[in-house]
């Protein structure tokens, strides 16, 4: 696995088409008889260190070139919860609500676009843990949003591919 992983891990995006076809790729399993702990362990730590270097909330495999499927997701803390962070492999949604909610998404892979984006409140998420252990995580609000964002991604789908009213992001003056 160490030949998969890079110290210099760069973000993928549309903007380079060789990139955009990567991205646009399903994944296949994450199989984890060809990765040991030590291994599987650092894959997550580079994949943290990626997604907070580019302040992204969640990141997958194939957002930094590997052909794997896992992703990860850091949700932002506050004074009363902790940030709480999952590394999910082989995730699978099994479960969404009839309910839907539209919200503004944009991703680290197409830089400086937005656009509205309706997906279930609500969802189940099946998966596998660091050591190959199958949990399920029931999920609403931005978690399970984030959660089929990821998902999307892992099957070559992109928030774009979705989305209505697909706008470029404001420049925002902070030295009013």
């Amino acid at each position: 696995m160490t030949n998969q992983i890079s110290k210099n891990l760069k973000i993928l995006t549309v903007e380079n088409k060789k990139e955009e076809k990567f991205l646009r790729t399903k994944t296949p399993e994450f199989d984890f008889s060809k990765f040991n702990k030590k291994e599987t362990a650092a894959l997550m730590k580079q994949m943290k260190e990626a997604m907070n270097a580019a302040m992204g909330i969640g990141l997958s495999a194939n957002q930094i070139g590997l052909n794997l499927k896992v992703f990860t997701v850091q949700m932002p803390g506050s004074k009363e919860t902790p940030a709480k962070f999952y590394a999910v492999f082989n995730p699978k949604i099994v479960k969404t609500s009839s309910k839907n909610v539209t919200m503004e998404e944009g991703c680290l892979s197409v830089p400086g676009l937005y656009g509205i984006v309706e997906r279930p409140e609500k969802i189940t998420l099946e998966g596998r843990d660091k050591n190959g252990k199958k949990f399920k995580i029931k999920s609403w609000g931005l978690l399970a949003r984030v959660f089929q964002h990821e998902c999307d991604h892992l099957n070559g789908i992109l928030f774009i591919d979705k989305a209505g009213e697909i706008h470029k992001a404001e420049n925002i003056d902070y030295n009013l």
